[in-house]
């Protein structure tokens, strides 16, 4: 293999770092700054954040098994041998953004925390920027119309 094939997308900053980021400054801007308090009842909202959270990390566990069972890195910057279609990936193309995005909201949910679900969009905006639209320049220039074919059928998103 040359070093070309091993490359994957010009990713620089890991994805889960961004939702990370957004849950700290969640709680910080929060706590110091401006509460943004969620004005539900407690049991609404441990049951509501338990199950967003919950699909989020049954997501992401979903398509790691099936980046494992395919013997491919998850990572974008690492070079992808295939294209998963199968599973999780016939709903969307990015189920681990997808459920990274859906815990973020269950971590705010769980905590009452408006400003960790007001981040999730700007999360979103975030890692397009920096993360899918390299990834899929990359799939799009190794895969060609078999990405092309699969993109066309396959919501970013959901």
């Amino acid at each position: 293999m040359n070093g070309s094939e091993k490359a994957g997308a010009a990713v620089h900053l890991p994805p889960p770092l961004i939702y990370l980021t957004a849950v700290i400054a969640g709680g910080l801007l929060h706590a110091f700054a401006l509460p943004l308090h969620l004005e539900l009842p407690m049991s609404a909202r441990i049951g509501a954040a338990v199950a967003v959270g919950g699909l989020g990390v049954a997501m992401m566990a979903k398509a790691m098994g099936l980046f494992r069972r395919t013997g491919q890195d998850p990572r974008p910057w690492k070079g992808t041998p295939e294209i998963i279609a199968i599973g999780v990936y016939r709903v969307t193309r990015n189920p681990m953004y997808v459920g990274m995005a859906l815990l973020q909201i269950g971590i705010g949910m769980g905590l009452a925390n408006g400003w960790i679900l007001v981040l999730v969009p700007p999360v979103l905006a975030l890692v397009y920027a920096t993360a899918i639209r390299h990834e899929e320049a990359y799939l799009e220039s190794k895969f060609g119309d078999t990405y092309l074919a699969y993109k066309a059928s396959v919501r970013r998103w959901i």
